[in-house]
């Protein structure tokens, strides 16, 4: 049983596109455990519900093996539930590794899934070009992946979700493999890139302080199988400072509701 009452987004002034809603999901995987030595199912997920407004941001966290991809992948089509439902309107997953191909510029990488889409390459470039002026990477157009930042190279990866044209985003712990001072200038980062994209958004991580800084609500989900325990919105609005007296509360109820 959640601990909060769910609640919507505040309105905003620009209408925002993308709905998910998830009711009494189950997820189970076939013969991916052992007991008595034999194999036995997995479940990953077990009664999930969560509604996500147009717009919204909400942070999905949860231990390790709680089901937390797998509900993205869900949501994004990926996979199908053994039960319960899933509507949500068309998604892009983001992973947690960047994936950037070594032999494409950064253009290049980040026009990927237009490329996909059958855009011609001057074309892709062309509506690509603009986001590396908006995101703090004009002048990297050319440079390949090793020659990146790790911030940046994260940077292109969240553009490349961008340009798949998907109204929900679903982020996997995009800043999962960056050092502290880089992961906490890309938080601030994707603050004000979402500001600019007003796009609905699912983000998985491990960081309950980045949830509380970037999230209007926090899912807080129990160990295996994944279930929520606690829905906990954020009063303060976006953006925010992680000294924010609201941001340190939100942190705080995330990490007691982990540890029950």
């Amino acid at each position: 049983m959640a601990q909060d009452v769910e609640v919507a987004a505040e309105p905003r002034e620009e209408q925002a596109t993308g709905a998910v809603r998830l009711d009494a999901v189950r997820q189970v995987y076939a013969g991916r455990g052992r007991r008595r030595g034999r194999d036995a199912e997995v479940v990953a997920l077990d009664g999930v519900s969560l509604t996500v407004a147009p717009g919204e941001v909400v942070a999905v966290v949860g231990p390790s093996g709680s089901g937390k991809t797998t509900l993205l992948e869900l949501v994004c089509g990926l996979q199908r539930p053994v039960a319960g439902t899933v509507e949500a309107d068309p998604a892009v997953l983001m992973p947690q590794r960047d994936l950037l191909l070594p032999w494409l510029s950064a253009i290049d990488n980040a026009a990927l899934a237009l490329r996909v889409a059958r855009v011609d390459r001057d074309e892709a470039r062309r509506r690509a070009r603009p986001l590396f002026d908006r995101f703090g990477l004009h002048g990297f157009e050319r440079a390949r992946p090793h020659e990146l930042s790790g911030g940046m190279r994260q940077r292109v990866a969240f553009l490349r979700t961008l340009l798949a044209g998907k109204p929900v985003l679903c982020l996997d712990e995009p800043f999962g493999a960056l050092d502290a001072l880089t992961r906490r200038e890309m938080q601030d980062w994707l603050q004000d890139a979402l500001a600019q994209e007003r796009r609905t958004v699912l983000l998985v991580t491990h960081d309950v302080e980045e949830a509380a800084l970037l999230a209007d609500r926090v899912v807080v989900l129990s160990a295996r199988p994944g279930r929520v325990v606690a829905v906990l919105p954020q009063p303060g609005a976006r953006p925010r400072a992680s000294t924010d007296p609201a941001v340190v509360a939100l942190g705080a109820r995330a990490l007691d509701a982990l540890r029950r």
